[in-house]
């Protein structure tokens, strides 16, 4: 994961950026967005641009709006990646950001969101939160996942998951390449069956569902079906 495509249209970062608010969680900032006292909560799990890239914030409002208490925690620590700094690229900001860390950290987010009363909670990742949300499908910590453009998953990461998970990759895609997320099909499909949804996108590239050009129609498209995806998907297994 160290070329242009987990980069390539980069957010502005905006702190201010969307309806919610940030609270600490779990010893997390973590961006908050809710229309109600929901019991059912989504935890989404950021690409190494943060919790403070708008579209992603837009993404959990949407979230939001369809009844659940919705978290986005800053696991970069204040640290997310910047593709402007020519002295740290990539590869060397990951040793600071190793992406099993964010599961320690995640764990406590979802300590603190069950003491608040929460009985149900779903897990979405982006390419590097993957491998996050992989392990919280392996703990018993969650009732579902669902992962887009998946890095730094492996099949026997895979094999280790029990509860119902939806993976879309992207056709076009060095990281998680098609034939990569035909082997997480079969894999989940032999052990899960029907609570398994793996699928490979057409023409479309690695960071799809939250870095697509809003100039772009058929880009804004394809989001917004991967969008749909979730709402089903958590409607279905979060409850």
């Amino acid at each position: 994961m160290s070329g242009p495509e987990c980069c390539s249209n980069p957010p502005i970062l905006d702190p201010n950026s969307g309806a919610g608010h940030v609270q600490r969680l779990g010893g997390l900032n973590s961006y908050v967005t809710s229309l109600s006292d929901s019991k059912h909560a989504v935890l989404l799990v950021s690409e190494v641009f943060g919790y403070e890239a708008p579209k992603l914030r837009k993404l959990a409002d949407k979230i939001a709006a369809k009844g659940y208490y919705v978290v986005v925690p800053d696991f970069l620590h204040g640290d997310p990646f910047a593709y402007e700094n020519a002295s740290r690229p990539l590869p060397v900001w990951l040793k600071d950001h190793e992406p099993d860390k964010a599961f320690e950290d995640a764990k406590q987010v979802i300590e603190a969101l069950k003491s608040t009363g929460v009985l149900a909670i779903g897990a979405a990742s982006f390419c590097w939160g993957a491998k996050c949300v992989v392990e919280l499908a392996k703990s018993g910590m969650i009732q579902a996942a669902l992962l887009f453009h998946p890095s730094f998953v492996t099949v026997d990461d895979i094999k280790g998951v029990n509860i119902p998970i939806a993976i879309l990759g992207a056709e076009i895609d060095q990281y998680c390449p098609p034939e990569l997320v035909k082997q997480f099909e079969e894999v989940l499909t032999a052990k899960l069956g029907d609570d398994c949804d793996v699928k490979v996108v057409p023409k479309v590239s690695h960071g799809w569902t939250v870095r697509y050009n809003i100039e772009d129609e058929a880009a804004v498209m394809a989001a917004e079906e991967a969008h749909q995806k979730l709402f089903a998907w958590f409607a279905k297994h979060v409850h």
